[in-house]
């Protein structure tokens, strides 16, 4: 009965909880993983009869791999919404994953740009070749408007409001959200559609994608990742900036420059405000500045 509970388990997350296609692969992976312990180690135990003693078994499997605490967290996400699943089908009547306790997660400062490294990484674009004004105007995006990398490889021509500084994006769980538009990513996104989108021969059903690669496709993530990675290298900047970099460094300068969190976290599509605070927490020396410049016994 796998099989058929697993298959009804992808159309709930698609189609009820409008689950981004990425998570609903981590949710169906973490619930295969189950199924394989299962038949493992409790051949004769049926989905209908598993206890809290089976989830334990597997966690602690987890845990022995030395699997992230966020990893792990998200494997016990994926089986408690399996398992809500299977309560709201009536296969089940109880819960098993209810008392079941995530790692504690701790919580990182990402690594952010300063306003000189944007510029150097900028400045390292070679625009003398095709490839460099599309990759200019893909850079000022992300930063211009803090975009996720899916975002932006998913950005549409139909989705593009330059003339009132906005543009239409789909974010996790196939969420849309209008987000401003830099004057300057305004300016080069008209440069890259008017001198170099126009020489690409466009693959049928790509039209309506804004960044395309040599063969008139959409870009990939990992495309992204890399053309921001050898920037990076040539930009002398360190080796573990990706595309979400940009992304933490819109936020962070952002906050720095005062802006409301609330606008920020709307922004960002941020579905909890919480997660938008971590941007208050990163630049403790600006907060100091600030202290020192403002309040009257620092003066």
């Amino acid at each position: 009965m796998w099989e058929a509970y697993i298959k009804g388990f992808k159309a709930y997350l698609q189609l009820e909880r409008s689950m981004a296609d990425n998570t609903v692969s981590a949710y169906l992976h973490d619930i295969d993983m189950l199924r394989r312990h299962m038949e493992r180690e409790y051949p004769s135990i049926s989905v209908e009869r598993i206890k809290i003693e089976h989830l334990q078994s597997l966690l602690l499997t987890i845990h022995e791999l030395e699997l992230s605490a966020a990893t792990q967290a998200r494997v016990l996400s994926g089986i408690k919404s399996f398992f809500g699943f299977l309560i709201l089908e009536e296969v089940i009547q109880t819960d098993p994953s209810e008392l079941l306790e995530a790692p504690k997660l701790k919580r990182t400062l990402p690594y952010v740009l300063t306003v000189s490294d944007i510029e150097r990484l900028f400045s390292v674009i070679d625009h003398s070749k095709p490839e460099g004004q599309r990759n200019r105007a893909m850079l000022e995006v992300m930063y211009s408007c803090g975009l996720r990398v899916s975002e932006l490889t998913q950005l549409r021509l139909s989705g593009l409001y330059l003339d009132v500084g906005f543009i239409r994006v789909t974010g996790k769980g196939n969420k849309e959200r209008l987000v401003p538009i830099g004057s300057t990513a305004i300016k080069q996104v008209e440069l890259y559609k008017r001198h170099t989108r126009v020489h690409v021969p466009i693959k049928p059903g790509q039209e309506d994608f804004v960044f395309l690669n040599r063969r008139g496709s959409s870009l990939s993530r990992i495309m992204v990742f890399l053309i921001l990675k050898d920037l990076a290298q040539k930009a002398g900047l360190p080796s573990n900036i990706h595309p979400h970099t940009l992304r933490h460094s819109f936020a962070t300068h952002l906050v720095e420059g005062g802006a409301d969190l609330r606008a920020v976290q709307e922004m960002m599509g941020h579905k909890s405000i919480t997660t938008t605070e971590i941007y208050t927490h990163l630049d403790r020396k600006y907060l100091r500045q600030t202290l020192e410049k403002y309040h009257p016994r620092y003066k």
